[in-house]
């Protein structure tokens, strides 16, 4: 039977290195199901893969909806990205009220925010409450991976098995695995040689490192990276920066709320429901609808400042093309690149920690304090200037010729973002295409939510929807409320079997890479390694922009456009 073996260095509570070798089949070696349980009327109306915000909104759905569901989550417990991503400083770049469910209002009135941007523990908090209040752990079988997922064309069922041997079949198989949840782990010769701690942003001990007088080396410097350095430095001896492309960091101004404050508004609520959907960005940015070859130069620098010192991810609102105009895209980068200047105190330092492509092509970050940190005289940059890491030795890494002897390795290297969670389970449609197959070339979809060939399937926050340019819980509820209409659709109908036209896919496909190749993320992302396009996976399709770049509105309405006339594109039988 075809395997799959990584070898992967991790590190247990009490902060003692392992090195874990797993073994996994290839989507070649998936078995046929058996002819009877294929046959058989199916357990479930839904199978989901996950029980992050898309899991368990779905199964609040199902429940509402009168769809029996099934959830299959790999960690023990709820969170998905947030129960994996507990790094130093992980927090959310969404402020908190606006990153939360508009249908869990009960929790909503009693809940208490810590702070104006969700920390890791508060979110997983958050969720937790939610799954408890609404019941929705008695759906979730936790602790289990999906090894296959077959859809079987006499009954128009997908079978899904799992690595503890059991089998189960539904109607509608959903993939709510989320966009940021494939981690990327590189390949870097010599990994298991190294005799120190070895971590991984995703998988941190729950328990925290303690990284008190030791040598640190931090590998990436993404939107995860950003967070975890600024706390890392508080305490280590000596931390080594290791930089393959610059960022751009906006302020988060983040601050503690008063616990014995009234957290409960409802006005955030109804605007949550309302104007938070009719919204590019799914947030509550001021939006100056005036495009920049209007505005006075001066008084657009002026409101980039104000837009800064308010902190998060105002400065977009500055011009409604920042990310379509490059004159207008280099002012706002000049504006970034002024920021570092003044801010850190050695001139060939900030300039190696400044970027000089598109702002926004790669995925923006929000941090307090990055910049200020490599002022610290225990903290050190090695600009990579693109180059990778040579090498990891007994000691250290070695880098640019030169080694660096650390006590503690922490790769903050990013995911496999988009894809890379649902190309990662062998997902097997109508005559045995495999998804891997199916998006070898880069990912094709119908809407972001189906594609064809694989029939009853639906992706939350899929590639080619707005998913990750956008508030990700207002657009994984938009996605959740579609489908289960959908299927409603399907059930009032009599239908059985809904796919995606293959015609349709190629249509939407087409309007997705037209548009993005006309904003930032496309060719004028240039060499950023953007994850947008794939480019920070090695052997990762990059001809196309994975988001769809046209904004929540236009998608928005796309939608309704494709309800309202009988899911068109939707073959159902």
């Amino acid at each position: 039977m075809p395997t799959i073996t990584e070898t992967t260095t991790t590190v247990a509570a009490d902060g003692t290195s392992s090195t874990v070798t797993t073994t996994s089949t290839t989507e070649a070696a998936v078995p046929a199901p058996a002819p009877a349980l294929a046959a058989a009327p199916p357990d479930y109306d839904i199978i989901c893969v996950g029980a992050g915000f898309s899991g368990l909104y779905m199964i609040h759905k199902a429940h509402t909806e009168g769809f029996s569901i099934k959830c299959i989550e790999s960690a023990d417990e709820v969170g998905g990205t947030w129960s994996w991503n507990r790094y130093p400083g992980a927090k959310c770049d969404v402020e908190s009220k606006q990153y939360s469910y508009t249908w869990a209002e009960d929790v909503a009135k009693t809940f208490k925010w810590e702070h104006r941007y969700g920390r890791q523990p508060e979110i997983q908090k958050y969720l937790d409450t939610v799954a408890d209040h609404y019941d929705l752990k008695k759906d979730i079988q936790f602790s289990t991976r999906v090894v296959s997922a077959c859809y079987i064309e006499e009954s128009g069922h997908w079978i899904v098995s799992t690595d503890d041997g059991d089998s189960f079949t539904a109607r509608f198989f959903v993939m709510a695995t989320g966009c940021l949840s494939k981690y990327n782990l590189p390949k870097i010769p010599g990994m298991a040689n190294f005799r120190g701690r070895s971590l991984t942003t995703h998988g941190f001990p729950k328990d925290g490192v303690d990284f008190g007088g030791r040598r640190v080396a931090v590998i990436g410097t993404g939107s995860t990276a950003v967070q975890t350095i600024p706390e890392v430095a508080k305490t280590a001896a000596e931390l080594f920066v290791f930089q393959r492309t610059p960022a751009y960091v906006c302020p988060a101004m983040d601050t503690p709320r008063d616990p014995a404050e009234e957290q409960y508004d409802a006005k955030v609520e109804e605007w949550k429901k309302t104007n938070q959907r009719e919204t590019g960005f799914g947030m509550d940015i001021e939006p100056n609808p005036t495009p920049y070859a209007e505005q006075d130069p001066q008084a657009f620098l002026d409101d980039l400042e104000r837009r800064w010192q308010l902190g998060g991810f105002g400065v977009i609102g500055g011009a409604p093309d920042i990310v379509v105009n490059l004159e207008c895209n280099e002012v706002v980068a000049e504006f970034f690149r002024k920021k570092i200047r003044e801010t850190v105190k050695d001139p060939k330092l900030a300039d190696d920690l400044t970027p000089h492509y598109a702002w926004g092509c790669k995925r923006g970050c929000i941090s307090d304090g990055y910049y200020e940190t490599f002022n610290r005289e225990n903290v050190k940059l090695v600009p990579l200037k693109g180059k990778s890491i040579e090498a990891i030795t007994e000691k250290g890494l070695v880098a640019l010729g030169k080694e660096y002897e650390v006590d503690d390795i922490v790769y903050a290297t990013g995911f496999d973002a988009m894809t890379g969670a649902v190309m990662s389970v062998p997902i097997r449609g109508k005559g045995g295409i495999t998804i891997k197959d199916k998006w070898a070339e880069g990912p094709e979809s119908y809407l972001g939510l189906m594609v064809s060939g694989f029939p009853n399937m639906f992706t939350i926050t899929g590639p080619q929807s707005p998913s990750v340019l956008t508030n990700m819980v207002s657009a994984i509820e938009h996605h959740i409320e579609w489908i289960t209409d959908c299927m409603k659709w399907a059930r009032d109908n009599g239908k059985t079997v809904l796919e995606a036209d293959a015609q349709a896919e190629m249509e939407w496909s087409a309007l997705n890479n037209a548009i993005g190749d006309m904003t930032i993320w496309g060719p004028a992302c240039g060499n950023a390694n953007s994850w947008y396009r794939g480019a920070n996976i090695p052997g990762k399709p990059t001809g196309t922009v994975l988001p769809f770049c046209g904004g929540a509105i236009m998608y928005r309405e796309k939608l309704a456009e494709v309800e309202k006339n009988n899911y068109a594109g939707i073959q159902a039988t």
